[in-house]
């Protein structure tokens, strides 16, 4: 699993948003493909970054592993 994967996971799963509400937002058609993203098959175009930064509220840098600061 890389760095973006474990982030969303980690906060997904603290926030309590389930892979469904998480496809919903990044439009995608399968939760499939959040569960590719959490364990590192895929990653997310720099829309859909900026999409999971302002959900989170944190950075696009945290997300990537950049920073530890939220």
């Amino acid at each position: 699993m890389n760095v973006l994967g474990q982030r969303i996971k980690q906060l997904r799963e603290e926030r309590k948003v389930t892979q469904r509400e998480l496809r919903d937002l990044l439009e995608y058609k399968e939760t499939r493909s959040i569960q590719r993203i959490e364990s590192g098959e895929t990653l997310v175009d720099h829309e859909k970054l900026i999409k999971l930064a302002d959900f989170f509220e944190v950075s696009a840098d945290f997300l990537l592993g950049r920073t530890d600061t939220h």
